[in-house]
């Protein structure tokens, strides 16, 4: 059964940092891309950030550029997202997906097979 599951999420105030993973089984055999998405309130599902299977290729949002970071660990089938310099604007809800047989980097939704149940992260002082 393939199954994603995001931990991490909370509360912090403005210029603070958290650490998003997301944790996959189910399909470890398999070759996978990452990517991380997020939707706010009343807005769309936005891209975030993408790995390749390979982790050797990695594409940013603008909005996030420079201060997200994703990484994956093999051993453990996780991909982690660092986000310091938290802002306000990046309240949201994330979201980890993965594409199956899927090698290169995506950042549109519909290049993902399967995504997880989502955590809240909350930037306010």
């Amino acid at each position: 059964q393939v199954q994603l599951v995001e931990s991490g999420g909370g509360l912090v105030q403005p210029g603070g940092s958290l650490r998003l993973s997301c944790a996959a089984s189910g399909f470890t055999l398999a070759v996978y891309t990452v990517g991380w998405f997020r939707q706010a309130p009343g807005k769309e599902r936005e891209f975030v950030a993408t790995i390749s299977w390979v982790g050797n290729r990695i594409n940013y949002a603008d909005s996030v550029q420079g201060r997200f970071t994703i990484s994956r660990d093999y051993a453990k089938h996780t991909t982690d997202l660092q986000m310091n310099s938290l802002r306000p604007e990046d309240t949201a809800v994330y979201y980890c997906a993965v594409g199956i047989q899927r090698t290169m980097v995506a950042s549109r939704a519909y290049q993902y097979d399967y995504w997880g149940q989502g955590t809240q992260v909350t930037v306010s002082s």
